[in-house]
């Protein structure tokens, strides 16, 4: 699937989210979202979402499709933790 999002927030070091429509807004929405934490003095936290919405979400999110996006994004997330330590 290819979207074209729209930025939605963008706070440098804090939160980056945007959406993303298939075909038209409604019928197959994607919101994904970066939120840091800092924990610690040199420890932060990343929580990543995406929220699957629109007519045709629970159709096109099979049980495969939502596993390989999970998937997808855990190695994303491993591959960022690697380059920031």
């Amino acid at each position: 699937m290819t979207f074209k999002p729209m930025l939605l927030t963008v706070k440098p070091a804090r939160e980056l989210r945007w959406r993303g429509s298939l075909v038209l807004p409604g019928v197959f929405d994607g919101e994904h979202a970066f939120l840091l934490d800092e924990i610690a003095p040199q420890k932060t936290r990343l929580t990543q979402s995406e929220t699957f919405s629109g007519l045709l979400a629970h159709l096109i999110m099979s049980d495969s499709m939502l596993q390989a996006t999970r998937a997808g994004f855990i190695a994303m997330n491993e591959a960022l933790k690697r380059r920031a330590e």
